[in-house]
């Protein structure tokens, strides 16, 4: 309430407060007619103004309500569209549909266990058998030993490798540099960090999934491709 409002209410108790005058009872004198009169027209102008100033700022506010909230659909676009490069470029690379073929055949073997100088899965892989086996359910044989694959297969780059293309190591012994083991990659980031799938003779004991890094790395000799 403004200073004219508070005015006009302490203004018409003092009016209330005069003595009463030999007029009939209930009968309001001409004075104190229009003291209320004065008193309800003040109340009404006061309160006309502050409905105005009200409105007024309701009105703003929502003004400034929807802007704000439009700033935040677009920051909150911008922020959902980030997001969604980010996940799609950590979606693992994949080469086309045969690639995802030949994946999910060799992962349906994962725990496949490991068995020397074999190809059969009723008794278990060693490194090239599993790599041999797979590729022989997708037309392509010729080629059983890891030495067999590093020259068959076309080398890459293993920059340029894909999902599904073969990976060549030396044997564990990392300073004899020939083929002696063999594996298939599974997947690749956008940081081009490498896992493959392969039969390790060594603690996982069958076909599992390793990270291309340390041990491994250094044991890499080179990357190929025998897909179209």
């Amino acid at each position: 309430m403004n200073k004219q409002f508070i005015f006009c209410i302490q203004h018409q108790n003092n009016t209330l407060k005069t003595k009463k005058t030999n007029h009939p009872k209930n009968q309001p004198t001409t004075q104190q007619v229009f003291h209320i009169f004065w008193f309800y027209r003040c109340c009404s102008l006061s309160l006309k103004t502050n409905m105005k100033k009200i409105l007024v700022t309701i009105l703003l506010l929502s003004v400034f309500a929807i802007n704000s909230k439009a700033q935040d659909n677009v920051s909150l676009t911008m922020q959902y569209q980030r997001m969604m490069e980010k996940v799609i470029s950590r979606i693992p690379e994949v080469a086309n549909s045969t690639s995802n073929k030949i994946m999910d055949f060799a992962k349906s073997l994962l725990g496949t266990r490991y068995r020397y100088a074999s190809s059969n899965p009723e008794i278990g892989f060693d490194c090239s058998g599993f790599v041999s086996y797979v590729y022989k359910q997708f037309g392509f044989s010729g080629a059983r030993s890891s030495a067999d694959f590093a020259k068959k297969g076309k080398a890459i780059k293993l920059a340029d490798a894909k999902v599904g293309d073969i990976l060549v190591f030396t044997g564990s012994n990392a300073r004899v540099r020939r083929p002696g083991h063999v594996g298939i990659v599974y997947s690749k980031d956008a940081d081009g960090n490498i896992k493959f799938i392969h039969s390790s003779s060594g603690k996982a004991k069958g076909v599992t999934i390793t990270d291309l890094e340390g041990y491994y790395k250094n044991r890499f000799l080179k990357a190929v491709t025998v897909m179209e």
